[in-house]
Order: C-alpha cells, then sequence, then structure tokens
C-alpha cells in the first residue's frame, strides 16, 4: 500500500513540473569577507540558480468597502519543488514569460510531497 503512495505521489510531483515554465535564482544578502582588503562586506550572494518554477497570480477582495471601492490586493503565489530552501527574506528572481521580477517571500512556505508553494511580495530592498 505504501508503495502505491509513494509511486502515486512520484506520479504527481512528475505531472505538477511538467507546469514549471518559469525559473527562479535564489539572492541571499550575507556577509563577505574580502581576500584582498579584509574587510567585511554585505554583498548578495546566489545560493540557487535557474530553479525550475511556476508562478500564479491571483486577486482577492477585501471584505472591507471604502466610499470609493473595494480593495483588491494580488496574490503572487510560487510553485517550487519542495527539497528546495528559500530562506526568509531571500530575494528571488524569476523570469517568467520573458519578463525578470525580482520578489521576497513573505511567509513560512507551505510543503507538499509534490511541491511547496510560497506567497510572494515584490522586492522593494534589503531590511
Amino acid at each position: 500500500m505504501i508503495d502505491a503512495i509513494n509511486q502515486a505521489r512520484l506520479q504527481a510531483r512528475r505531472a505538477m513540473e511538467l507546469l514549471y515554465e518559469h525559473t527562479c535564482t535564489v539572492i541571499e544578502y550575507r556577509k563577505v569577507k574580502n581576500p584582498v582588503t579584509k574587510i567585511t562586506e554585505m554583498k548578495e550572494i546566489a545560493v540557487l540558480e535557474n530553479q525550475p518554477c511556476k508562478l500564479s497570480f491571483s486577486t482577492i477582495k477585501s471584505s472591507e468597502q471604502t466610499e470609493s471601492a473595494n480593495q483588491v490586493n494580488q496574490v503572487i503565489k510560487l510553485f517550487i519543488a519542495p527539497e528546495v530552501e528559500i530562506k526568509e527574506g531571500s530575494k528571488l528572481v524569476i523570469t517568467h514569460n520573458g519578463k525578470v521580477s525580482e520578489y521576497k517571500n513573505s511567509g513560512v512556505p507551505s510543503i507538499f510531497p509534490t511541491h511547496q508553494e510560497i506567497v510572494l511580495e515584490l522586492f522593494k530592498g534589503w531590511s
């Protein structure tokens, strides 16, 4: 029975990964010691490059209504392999539909046997 479940999960993961038409580069802001000057500086370091992924966009209407209109928020979700570790606060450079966009993860990922889902927000700079 367990083998059948694992086989079904593997098939579901393969099907999910067929939808990965985008790529993701994960960048962390780390302390790096300059070998020449011996000064420690903060630098962007790519920890993962060209990882296949999928972006999903949806809109959610707020339940609060103002005098002019309902507020509409866009939710950006990243679908990526479950074993990929993306630290909180990392910058994600995602190439999708010929466009490059920068995001950061805005919370704890939802990890499933077939994939993980991470809610993103636009990257506005390092905190």
